[in-house]
């Protein structure tokens, strides 16, 4: 067999022994299911959602916001880190505001956001591009000041010009980055979301596992971070894909050479 097809064989019995282990555990009274839910419990909840379209618009929206967020954060801090990293001057001058700017915990932001924006989709986004943005601006930042000086000083000794410079030498170094951190920023981008519909929204996987929690019904919110879990890990496998095809050159690791 494969190493691959191992792999995945051995994820999915250890997924498998815990489901049981877990189900076992709540038939025999050994896990109290008000707290922990059977997991047969929670196979029939979400199979009810999954037959109603309100379940299916909660999807949608929340994709949509992750979307927004992942594009405008990428976006934004993409423009940024090329700026500041071709211009030491101005880096030096918003460093000590850029790092204030990330320490500050972004769920604290949230309610600022619905406070300004409302309950909308705006303040979903915005929450969310807080997350994906300082991930995209240090990735591209690092490209920009690490970029082979070799090829730099080459590149000037052919009179390359700025945009020159820019489109063929500091940008496929800072892409290189960026690409690698693809997985990192969705994840970000989900975590505004949901955190955001969870702090006050209408709409949402987010705001269906509010709800649930809201009257203490567990089998909601596990049935809500279940469906949340495959949400993001289809997105993980579309980028996971996507980096693979943009990283073609990218050498093998050792263990899969």
């Amino acid at each position: 067999m494969p190493r691959r097809g191992k792999v995945a064989l051995t994820q999915f019995a250890i997924v498998l022994g815990l489901i049981l282990i877990w189900e076992l555990g709540v038939r025999a009274g050994l896990i109290d299911p008000f707290f922990f839910p059977a997991p047969s419990t929670l196979i029939a909840r979400i199979g009810e959602w999954t037959s109603t379209a309100d379940f299916w618009t909660d999807v949608s929206i929340t994709l949509l916001e992750t979307v927004l967020s992942f594009l405008a954060g990428i976006g934004i801090g993409m423009a940024l880190g090329i700026w500041l990293g071709l211009s030491p001057f101005a880096a030096e001058v918003l460093q000590p505001f850029i790092k204030v700017f990330n320490a500050i915990p972004r769920i604290l932001l949230g309610p600022i956001f619905v406070i300004w924006f409302g309950l909308g989709l705006t303040s979903k986004v915005a929450l969310g591009v807080t997350l994906v943005l300082f991930v995209a601006f240090f990735n591209t930042f690092q490209g920009v000041r690490e970029v082979n000086p070799v090829v730099l000083a080459n590149a000037r000794l052919l009179r390359a010009s700025k945009s020159s410079l820019l489109r063929h030498v500091y940008l496929p170094s800072a892409t290189t980055w960026i690409l690698s951190s693809l997985r990192v920023s969705v994840g970000m981008a989900v975590m505004g979301a949901v955190v955001a519909e969870y702090l006050g929204s209408s709409a949402g996987l987010g705001h269906l596992i509010a709800q649930a929690e809201g009257v203490l019904d567990a089998t909601g919110v596990f049935a809500g971070i279940i469906v949340l879990s495959a949400f993001v890990v289809a997105l993980d496998a579309i980028v996971d894909r996507a980096e693979k095809r943009l990283l073609v050159w990218r050498p093998a690791p050792a263990h899969e050479a």
